[in-house]
């Protein structure tokens, strides 16, 4: 099994670099682990609380339980993953269930900074994106799919994001064995990342 890591600033062109790793290999091969999916169980707190909460920051991911079942898929277990609800920011009571594959990516905006995490790590990437560039696709996905207006998501991004980025996720770009620039549209960068990939997998030593 491949573990693959992919980190990056918030709408940075993660999504668009794990589609391609997924297109660019046989069906089945993959299975995709979001970071969001592992945001810590507050559905105690109430919600304008939950609402108000840093989920930038390292304290905010339930780290244990994600490495926990990475571990359980390298050993050819299967997992029941959390799913978490952005609308209501806790977690959902389902779960998808995941079954090993022969790569495993696992994707978020902190994945490069826990040195555990890092450790079971085959490649490590960061999608690397200018500030105005991801601001601008953090208001129209947060608008559209998180029922946030405009001016929410700049307040936010003025006062978590770019300062939780600057302290967290650029300071772990230095632990990438690759890093892209120009997210998701750089296609060399992508292209390289995914026959390296395949390169490495059983199949193609065959």
């Amino acid at each position: 099994m491949l573990i693959i890591g992919i980190a990056g600033g918030t709408g940075s062109g993660k999504s668009t670099v794990v589609r391609k790793i997924i297109e660019s290999l046989p069906a089945d091969e993959v299975a995709v682990i979001p970071q969001d999916c592992y945001y810590n169980d507050n559905h105690h707190i109430p919600i304008e609380v939950r609402r108000g909460m840093n989920y930038d920051e390292p304290a905010a991911i339930e780290w244990a339980l994600l490495e926990k079942q990475l571990r359980d898929l390298k050993e050819g277990k299967s997992i029941e993953m959390p799913q978490y609800d952005f609308i209501t920011c806790s977690r959902l009571p389902e779960t998808v269930h995941i079954e090993p594959r022969e790569v495993v990516v696992v994707e978020g905006i902190l994945m490069l900074t826990q040195p555990e995490l890092r450790d079971m790590m085959d490649v490590k990437v960061f999608v690397d994106a200018d500030a105005d560039d991801r601001l601008i696709r953090v208001i129209n996905r947060d608008c559209v799919e998180r029922g946030r207006t405009p001016k929410m998501v700049i307040d936010r991004y003025e006062e978590v994001l770019k300062p939780m980025h600057e302290l967290h996720i650029e300071p772990s770009k230095r632990y990438a064995d690759l890093i892209i620039p120009q997210g998701g549209h750089n296609k060399v960068a992508i292209k390289l990342l995914t026959d390296y990939i395949r390169s490495l997998l059983p199949s193609s030593r065959k």
